[in-house]
């Protein structure tokens, strides 16, 4: 099982400070029609030395350098995706909001998927627990939970993912046999549901380091390697002759001891020793079989 504990460094995802960006949109509409106005008087002026002028010009000068920083802090967040925010370099938050945002220009943004991801991997040659070797492959339904750690606590979050996904499913096809005639333990083809929950268990564990989580996953292609995939299809068959023989058996059994007692019961005819050993291998012959059995009346003695 790989390990859970958390790295010393590990970041954590916070909620970044940041605002609605169709406010901002109102107060620059609003500046730049103000901007606007200045312009106006401006060429409106007939005395360039008036102090109109001045005052129109200390206004607009600030107006326009306001009206280019709430420009340049405009930003856009698809549905199921979020914003990283950075100031020199040192995380500040996410922000998940949908929508048109907005943020001190001097911050960076680095935007991150939060959907959901598929992933089919290659099928991978692995020994099962008895030494087989078999082929495997799965497929994981993966998304990010934390923006901060998938980020900065990996180099690569999707490289991250493909490597831990081939780890984790050489794992388990090695902790678990193919399969088992007697049902007897879990095995790969024949307890789906606990070897997935499994899979599931140790990819999550795999991948929170990277702030990532596993929605869903399942093997999608279990078979033996080709080099060994014959002498395993005539041992599967043998293995599934021998379990019906078995089963076929029991039933007889107990169909012979159903007869045998209810005869007795019911005083349809006394049987001697020899007579219920006849009877028994007769009815053992018709029902374990592999024909029809043809029947002869016997209009003699059982002894001649």
């Amino acid at each position: 099982m790989a390990d859970t504990h958390k790295p010393i460094n590990s970041s954590h995802e916070t909620v970044a400070a940041t605002r609605s960006g169709y406010v901002m949109l109102a107060v620059f509409i609003v500046l730049l029609g103000a901007i606007i106005g200045g312009i106006s008087v401006l060429a409106g002026s007939d005395d360039p030395s008036s102090g109109t002028i001045g005052s129109v010009l200390a206004f607009l000068l600030p107006a326009i350098v306001v009206q280019v920083l709430i420009v340049t802090g405009f930003y856009m967040i698809q549905p199921n995706q979020a914003a990283a925010i950075t100031l020199f370099g040192s995380y500040r938050g996410t922000d998940r909001n949908a929508g048109l945002r907005w943020m001190w220009p001097w911050m960076s943004k680095t935007k991150i998927a939060v959907r959901a991801n598929n992933v089919v991997s290659e099928k991978l040659k692995v020994n099962d627990l008895r030494g087989n070797p078999i082929e495997i492959a799965t497929n994981v339904v993966w998304r990010v939970a934390d923006t901060a750690q998938a980020l900065y606590d990996v180099d690569d979050y999707r490289t991250f993912v493909n490597v831990q996904i081939e780890a984790a499913v050489r794992s388990i096809g090695s902790r678990y046999a193919y399969d088992d005639v007697e049902d007897a333990e879990i095995t790969l083809r024949g307890s789906h549901e606990e070897v997935n929950a499994q899979l599931r268990t140790e990819l999550i564990a795999r991948l929170q380091v990277a702030g990532l989580t596993v929605d869903e996953c399942g093997l999608t292609h279990l078979a033996y390697a080709p080099e060994i995939a014959g002498a395993m299809l005539r041992r599967q068959q043998a293995e599934a002759v021998i379990g019906a023989r078995r089963k076929l058996v029991e039933g007889a059994v107990s169909m012979v001891e159903m007869a045998l007692t209810q005869l007795s019961e019911k005083n349809v005819v006394e049987l001697d020793d020899e007579r219920r050993a006849a009877m028994v291998s007769n009815l053992m012959v018709v029902l374990c079989g592999e024909r029809e059995a043809q029947p002869i009346v016997n209009t003699g003695t059982l002894y001649s």
